[in-house]
């Protein structure tokens, strides 16, 4: 007999009853491929990677525990009725029983998905951490055709327009985008809510072509998901600023397909009639509170209020309801743009910038029907345009390109407009989510915004070599509590050691100068080494790289295999850095060597 022979019937243990393939699944559930593909779309359930997988490695892997999951939720008997029911519908459309297709039409089974996205979302952070992959496919469907073959409905389009739309209003609104990058691939947004930074792709304006090799039933089933959360998610942030959800729209705006400043317009008026309605509760909050304060002295003089109760201030008396205080990002973002009038071309990207401008405190309009103010307004201060020539031009505006509010936005300043005007070649649109210092290759065009940005702060930037901390003085910093005691003397005796050095090497190199000798220790110093090297042949010097790759090599081999292998990937990576960096570099000295032949 086998050592590990288990005989026929005996309980299973280890991966082999932790873990079953996704054939066992669909036979224990009973369903088809697709329906089980779409329970674990809605469920949430996820493949598994066995550390030992039992029926070999060709195979899918689910854990049994999200099996079970899935098969006591109410959502998989929904789904076995909606497939009586299309059987029942076809068989009573073949057999021509017109009376029984019409009855069961009006009785087709539905279902929500609220009770799913309660349970695996139990806080409203939890929801805002997996918004990510929901943004980009709500924007992405907003953006495509309708196409019947793929089951692609206009009602569908138009409910995806609405809702990031939406989403869009409330971030304009609120204030909380903070950056902004425009790609191959679309433009990427960042905003901030509640703590969590939420990042997703919109597609840029154009005709899409939808492939042939794009499986639509998985995405369709991933997008009835993501409007059912990105809809909840919408109603807690409205309710968040006293706005209500759904928001009704002005008709000849939504006819005029300018949802966007529809909602801005519902959302401004709602929100100023709620700090009216606040202000009026809040003064009636006042005079009650008043009114209260008086009585709880009176019982406190009376003896009838015990003076050490607990909680009794507060059964008497309560605060009135504030506002929350906007954060320092916040108030950035929303005085960029202050006192500005922006008027959009026709030709630029309209929807991206009526979303961007406002977010950051300016007011926009374009060229069309429903606009705030038409181009003829003498208080407009920029007109975006991305055209060669500008033909009529107003004198009391700047004329520039779209990539100027972008990289504004991303700056946190007003940049200089000289190199975005009308016919010019604008300077490198860069990427915010790019860390350049940490990449090891820092663009000029990013050296030169960050001295713009030191100049608007009214900084001083430290000279290369030199950190930030050593153009402020210890002794102030510890005055002013930004550093201890300790820290305050380690820095001061850095910053003694540092000017004796300086010192010492200036008056070393004032005397060569000069000619000078050098001391009687130096010559002595000299003299033994002199007479050593003519007794022995003078060594070469040590290879300080060569020793210090020895040495490496040496801890490489005392290392664990695992650990090793760690340190190899993470070298890899470091190589792989540095030849971009290298690459970047080269290509400058071409584009240089390409300009300076050019200017000749």
């Amino acid at each position: 007999m086998p050592k590990h022979y288990r005989p026929a019937g005996k309980k299973k243990e280890g991966n082999a009853a932790k873990y079953v393939t996704r054939s066992q699944a669909v036979k224990l559930l009973q369903v088809n491929l697709s329906t089980f593909r779409r329970l674990c779309i809605l469920k949430g359930v996820f493949p598994r990677e066995p550390k030992k997988k039992v029926k070999g490695n060709h195979h899918t892997y689910y854990h049994l525990k999200d099996i079970w999951f899935v098969k006591h939720d109410p959502l998989l008997e929904k789904f076995r009725e909606m497939r009586t029911y299309e059987k029942k519908l076809k068989k009573a459309e073949a057999k021509k029983n017109r009376d029984l297709y019409e009855r069961l039409r009006t009785r087709k089974p539905s279902y929500t998905l609220d009770r799913l996205i309660l349970e695996r979302y139990p806080k409203f952070v939890d929801a805002l951490r997996d918004l990510d992959d929901c943004l980009s496919m709500v924007h992405l469907f907003a953006a495509l055709p309708a196409l019947e073959r793929e089951n692609i409905e206009v009602k569908r389009i138009h409910h995806c327009r609405k809702l990031s739309h939406e989403w869009q209003a409330y971030i304009a609104r609120t204030h909380k985008l903070r950056k902004v990058f425009i790609s191959v691939k679309g433009i990427y947004f960042q905003a901030e809510v509640e703590g969590q930074k939420i990042t997703w792709l919109t597609p840029h304006a154009l005709q899409q072509v939808l492939p042939d090799d794009v499986d639509y039933s998985v995405m369709l089933t991933f997008l009835e998901f993501y409007e059912t959360l990105l809809a909840f998610t919408n109603f807690k942030l409205y309710h968040s600023i006293n706005v209500n959800y759904p928001p009704i729209l002005d008709p000849q705006l939504e006819a005029l397909a300018e949802e966007l400043y529809a909602l801005s317009r519902y959302l401004d008026a709602n929100t100023r009639s709620a700090r009216a309605s606040g202000s009026d509760q809040v003064e009636g909050q006042e005079n009650e509170k008043q009114h209260d304060e008086s009585d709880l002295r009176l019982a406190q003089l009376q003896h009838q209020l015990p003076h050490n109760e607990p909680g009794a201030l507060m059964h008497l008396v309560e605060d009135a309801a504030g506002e929350d205080e906007e954060d320092e990002d916040t108030k950035e973002c929303k005085n960029l743009f202050k006192d500005m009038k922006f008027f959009l071309g026709r030709e630029v990207p309209r929807e991206s910038l009526l979303f961007v401008i406002p977010a950051f405190g300016g007011i926009v309009s374009w060229e069309g029907d429903g606009a705030p103010f038409r181009e003829a307004d003498q208080s407009i201060t920029h007109q975006i345009v991305d055209r060669p020539t500008q033909g009529h031009k107003f004198l009391s505006r700047e004329y520039v390109q779209p990539q100027w509010i972008y990289d504004c936005v991303n700056a946190r300043i007003i940049l200089p407009t000289e190199g975005y005007l009308v016919g010019r070649v604008p300077p490198p649109h860069l990427s915010p989510f790019v860390d350049n210092e940490a990449e090891g290759y820092v663009p000029d065009y990013a050296e030169t915004v960050k001295r713009l940005q030191a100049a608007a702060r009214n900084e001083v930037l430290p000279m290369p070599g030199t950190v930030k901390e050593d153009l402020e003085d210890p002794q102030r910093l510890l005055v002013e509590g930004i550093i201890d005691r300790a820290e305050a003397n380690e820095a001061a005796e850095k910053k003694r050691k540092m000017a004796t050095l300086e010192k010492q090497y200036h008056d070393e190199l004032k005397m060569e100068l000069e000619g000078a000798q050098y001391s009687s220790s130096m010559i002595n110093q000299n003299i033994e080494s002199n007479t050593a090297s003519g007794e022995a042949r003078e060594e070469p010097a040590p290879d300080l790289q060569q020793i210090a790759e020895d040495s490496t090599n040496m801890s490489k081999l005392v290392m664990p295999r695992k650990k090793r292998r760690l340190l190899e990937a993470m070298e890899i990576g470091k190589k792989r850095k540095q030849a971009n960096v290298d690459l970047l570099k080269e290509r400058k000295k071409k584009n240089e060597a390409g300009q300076t032949s050019k200017a000749k």
